[in-house]
């Protein structure tokens, strides 16, 4: 008889669970997993897929403003919230069931309830007594969004409740102005709700290019996002059919509805992790090597829940390499390197490689080029909202570091853009690249010309 009930048994059916879980099972491994909620995870419950959806939604009101001018014309427009979150739902549950059946079809076991370790080779199941036991664990139970410590915080939705509106507010306020309240921002203003952004920060999205930041803060003003830095909510309390917002200095907000954007953490309590002997860092994450191997040898995590790259197809690569380094026995460890990034705002974000900031941070000398244009587009719907193009490059090696697009097809460009730099190109071998016209990214192949920065003026702290 089999010393234990699995070869592998997952904790959470997201889209690194899923992956390891199957292709485990198609090299012929004993394998089970368990997920409490629905299969698929956030990626394709709650988070990119439906989110993408919404962008989509929300953008039709400026095409149907552009297309006026290209000679379409219409009466009686309007926005039945209902039709785009019922047909949302409905795919959400579409993928739910394929990722269901991908399971079955490999020969998973599934187990549709919470599972937690009982040691570093069993598993409890909340709707059953007894135990399981597995040779090897890995763990992909995700994240969470993060709500603000403030009082009156339990009147704050998240990116969560926002697919579950059966009716679209008429104003918002969101606290945060990371990409999921950048992009939840950008969904709500698109589908004309009243939209205020707080963040304490300095500028949105901390950590992208201070170009890209920049220039979409300045676009979603004009879009009529009202983005409020340095602002810091002291409280939220409810008022008549909405809340009320009190911020640090004594001014306050009326809103219907306040959304915290304010991060995510791993999922990590009560899993019986730290009883299991497994070691967690930082933000409760899991702790792991560069093979995803925790502080237990048979104990794996992929994912969110390790707090390393939280991108859906980061933890995809994280469980192939799993799968091959424990099932294949080929040691495989994960390369961060030239991941692309996109935020779905309005308008679009696609980078990849380092920001102009981190590279001088790193290389000695550092070349800018960059271009701000209108897009052909806006030159007959009249809109005046420029692209960006940005690359940043290793003056000594004539190597790409970085690629930033700010625009529409933004994290189309940068995909593609992510093959070249991670292959090590040079801005040589992009000039040598024939462009493609007339298209945006076409600007990519022809900057010629560095971006100088602005001599320092004497006396400032640039110049001291």
């Amino acid at each position: 008889m089999a010393q234990y009930d699995y070869d592998l048994f997952v904790i959470g059916a997201g889209s690194g669970g899923v992956r390891a879980a199957r292709l485990a099972a198609e090299l012929g491994a004993r394998v089970g997993i368990a997920e409490e909620y629905r299969v698929g995870g956030t990626c394709v419950i709650r988070g990119c897929v439906p989110k993408k959806l919404l962008v989509y939604g929300s953008r039709y009101a400026s095409e149907l403003t552009d297309a006026r001018a290209f000679g379409w014309s219409y009466d009686e427009l309007r926005f039945d919230w209902p039709t785009l979150i019922h047909n949302v739902r409905r795919e959400v549950d579409r993928l739910n069931g394929i990722y269901m059946r991908t399971l079955e079809k490999a020969g998973v076991d599934q187990f549709l309830t919470r599972a937690a370790l009982a040691g570093p080779h069993e598993i409890t199941l909340a709707d059953r007594d007894g135990k399981l036991s597995a040779k090897t664990i890995l763990v992909a139970t995700g994240s969470h969004p993060v709500i603000p410590e403030v009082p009156g915080r339990d009147h704050l939705i998240t990116s969560n409740e926002c697919f579950e509106l059966e009716r679209l507010p008429e104003s918002i306020a969101i606290i945060g102005a990371g990409y999921i309240g950048t992009e939840f921002a950008s969904i709500f203003n698109g589908l004309g709700v009243a939209v205020t952004v707080l963040y304490r920060g300095d500028q949105i999205l901390r950590g992208f290019d201070m170009d890209l930041r920049d220039d979409l803060a300045e676009a979603m003003r004009d879009r009529g996002v009202d983005l409020r830095m340095r602002t810091d909510v002291a409280s939220v309390e409810a008022e008549g059919r909405g809340y009320r917002i009190h911020l640090e200095g004594g001014d306050t907000i009326a809103a219907e509805l306040v959304m915290a954007a304010t991060g995510r953490a791993p999922n990590t309590s009560g899993f019986g992790l730290e009883q299991a002997g497994v070691a967690l860092g930082e933000n409760g994450r899991i702790a792991v090597d560069e093979f995803s191997k925790s502080s237990v040898d048979n104990i794996y995590a992929v994912g969110d829940v390790t707090d390393r790259e939280a991108l859906t197809p980061v933890a995809i690569r994280e469980a192939t390499a799993f799968v091959e380094t424990v099932f294949e026995g080929k040691p495989t460890p994960m390369d961060y390197r030239f991941i692309p990034t996109a935020v779905f705002s309005q308008p679009e974000i696609g980078t990849v490689g380092l920001a102009e900031g981190e590279a001088r941070e790193i290389y000695r000398n550092v070349e800018i080029y960059k271009t701000r244009f209108r897009p052909l587009k806006s030159r007959i719907s009249g809109r005046e909202e420029t692209m960006l193009m940005k690359l940043v490059v290793d003056a000594d090696t004539d190597i790409v570091l970085g690629c930033h697009v700010l625009g529409d097809d933004g994290a189309e460009i940068a995909q593609m853009a992510a093959v070249a730099l991670r292959l090590g190109v040079t801005k040589a071998q992009l000039d040598a690249t024939m462009a493609l016209h007339p298209s945006a990214a076409e600007e990519l192949v022809t900057l010629r010309h560095k971006w100088e920065a602005p001599a320092p003026v004497a006396g400032s702290d640039a110049a001291a």
